[in-house]
């Protein structure tokens, strides 16, 4: 048996509970670069219990719709930004905790041009591209000890088109 959820398109006001939507909307902050860059400046929190921020890159499989949930994680010491590098949009799951578990999972299908940033703590699937190639550069906390917690759900959900 599995549970359904429908995904809805990212916007800022629906994800801010779980993060910060990263893109380049509205008037640029600032004008640079002799007039011809638009700086959007300081777009997302990133906070680290310690260690030091490092960026790596992700090369994840593409995956399809409808897609089966059965697992989320989150990272207690940091935050954890996905930043695709290509303009193809990618699954968003995320889950508000409740008591020290995941509640119940929403899903976003994100725009070109946009990336996320998950809040310290945040339950959230994995890197879910939904075309390939799934590279994304990725901003996460480098350092020692265990930043990650898995949950396993006892009933996968089933996440489909909204």
């Amino acid at each position: 048996m599995t549970r359904q959820i429908e995904t809805r398109p990212m916007t800022a006001q629906a994800f801010a509970p779980f993060g910060d939507l990263i893109e380049a909307s509205g008037a640029p902050d600032k004008i640079i670069n002799q007039g011809h860059c638009g700086r959007f400046h300081d777009r997302a929190r990133l906070d680290f219990v310690d260690g030091r921020v490092g960026i790596s890159l992700f090369n994840a499989d593409p995956r399809a719709l409808p897609y089966r949930l059965d697992m989320v994680e989150r990272h207690p010491d940091g935050s954890q930004a996905f930043i695709p590098m290509t303009s193809n949009p990618f699954l968003v799951i995320v889950a508000p905790d409740a008591g020290g578990k995941p509640g119940i999972p929403q899903a976003f299908v994100t725009r070109p041009g946009q990336a996320v940033n998950y809040h310290l703590g945040t339950w959230h699937g994995v890197l879910t591209p939904l075309h390939a190639p799934g590279l994304f550069a990725v901003v996460d906390r480098i350092g020692d000890g265990a930043n990650l917690q898995e949950h396993w759900f006892d009933t996968p959900y089933e996440v489909v088109p909204g």
